[in-house]
C-alpha cells in the first residue's frame, strides 16, 4: 500500500472538483487557475463561518467542533472538516479533555442544493476516512448541510463509497504527479462552471489551446 508523505498531501476538497470535472480539478490544482463568481463568493462566505477553530461547543451528548484539520496518508490527502460533531456512544474513542467515549460524526456545508451526482459525498467520506486513520475507529455516517434548502441530508458511508474515494484520490495523484490536464468533456454543468473563460470548453471540442492561442496573438 502507498504511505504518503506530507508534501505529497493534495488537497482534500479537490475530490469533489476532480469527480465533477477532472478538467476543473487540473485547472485548479496543477495548473493554479481560478475564477470567481457568485457561486464561489458565496460558498466561500459560508466556509468562512464554519471555519472557526477557536469555537468548541458542548449540546447534550454532542461535542461540536470547526474547521478541524484531517488528513490521511494512505489517501495522500489533508483538508478541513467545516464542522465535526463527537456523538457519546460506547462504541467510540476517547477525547482529550472529555468524559466517556464518543464517535466522529463530520458535517459539510455547501451553498446549493443536492446534486444527482456523489461528489459531495465522496468529498465527505473522504474526511471521514482521514478520521479513521487518525482516530483508529470507525465512522459509519455523516451529514451535508445544503444552504439552498437549509437542511441536513445524512450519507452513510458505504463500501462503494469508499471505493470511489481511494479511486478518485489514486487518479488525482496519478495526474498530478504527470501534470497532465485532461482535454475537456462539455455539458450543462460547464454553463455555471467559475472556470469556463479558462477552460473554454467550446472551443475546445474542435481545436487545442495551443491551436486557439496561436490564432489569436
Amino acid at each position: 500500500m502507498t504511505v504518503y508523505s506530507e508534501d505529497e498531501f493534495l488537497q482534500l476538497s479537490g475530490l469533489q472538483h476532480f469527480l465533477f470535472c477532472r478538467r476543473q480539478w487540473a485547472l485548479i490544482h496543477i495548473e493554479q487557475q481560478w475564477a470567481e463568481n457568485l457561486r464561489t463568493v458565496s460558498g466561500e462566505l459560508m466556509h468562512e463561518r464554519t471555519h472557526d477553530e477557536k469555537l468548541t461547543e458542548k449540546r447534550g451528548n454532542i461535542i461540536i467542533t470547526h474547521g478541524m484539520r484531517v488528513f490521511s496518508r494512505a489517501l495522500g490527502v489533508s483538508g478541513q472538516c467545516d464542522v465535526l460533531e463527537f456523538h457519546r456512544d460506547d462504541r467510540g474513542v476517547a477525547i482529550n479533555g472529555w468524559d466517556g467515549k464518543w464517535i466522529p460524526f463530520p458535517v459539510e456545508y455547501k451553498r446549493g442544493e443536492p446534486k444527482s451526482g456523489s461528489f459531495d459525498e465522496a468529498q465527505l467520506c473522504c474526511q471521514a476516512m482521514c478520521l479513521e486513520e487518525m482516530l483508529c475507529c470507525r465512522i459509519e455516517s455523516g451529514a451535508l448541510f445544503y444552504g439552498e434548502i437549509r437542511r441536513r441530508e445524512q450519507v452513510e458511508f458505504t463500501q462503494d463509497l469508499r471505493l470511489q474515494v481511494e479511486d478518485g484520490t489514486n487518479q488525482m495523484h496519478e495526474l498530478y504527479s504527470r501534470g497532465y490536464t485532461p482535454k475537456v468533456k462539455p455539458s450543462k454543468a460547464c454553463n455555471a462552471c467559475s472556470l469556463k473563460e479558462l477552460c473554454l470548453p467550446v472551443l475546445l471540442k474542435t481545436l487545442s489551446v495551443k491551436s486557439y492561442m496561436e490564432g489569436n496573438l
